[in-house]
């Protein structure tokens, strides 16, 4: 029955088997039920490889000086050939000199489909309007992860 039905289950069986007069339970029907191969599906390699050229990552870094000024380096990458898109520097970052350098990264026909930023206050309201705007999908990482890797 289940080879015929693939479609049905453990529940489905149980019920059908009642109804034809075998009294079995229904944790026996499905320890004895055809086990189906089912494809792998995709792992977050094979995802990140297949979407690559739509995606970005957007970080700030902090930039001590000599003269112990405190500068903040905006990074945009793009993650289809690891490239630098965009890098600029200012000691103060606002979420308007933030979106306005996202513009002159991403013209209209370059713009990526998501954008992967952390969690930092520096990217406000104003951001996050410019990204739905251009089309672009805002993808927060997780509290307390970094996007940069220091091997």
């Amino acid at each position: 029955m289940s080879r015929a039905n693939p479609l049905w289950g453990a529940p489905r069986i149980h019920g059908e088997l009642l109804k034809l007069g075998f009294d079995v339970a229904q944790s026996t029907v499905a320890r004895y039920m055809c086990r189906r191969s089912r494809p792998p599906s995709q792992g977050w390699r094979t995802f990140l490889s297949n979407h690559a050229d739509g995606i970005a990552a957007v970080d700030l870094l902090v930039l001590p000086t000599i003269a112990f000024q405190i500068l903040y380096c905006l990074v945009i990458l793009r993650h289809g050939r690891r490239l630098w898109v965009s890098f600029d520097v200012t000691a103060n970052p606002t979420a308007e000199w933030i979106s306005r350098q996202i513009t002159e990264a991403f013209p209209w026909d370059y713009a990526p489909r998501y954008l992967i930023r952390d969690r930092d206050t520096s990217y406000g309201p104003i951001f996050v309007r410019r990204l739905r705007a251009m089309g672009i999908r805002n993808r927060p990482i997780a509290f307390r992860t970094s996007l940069c890797r220091y091997d």
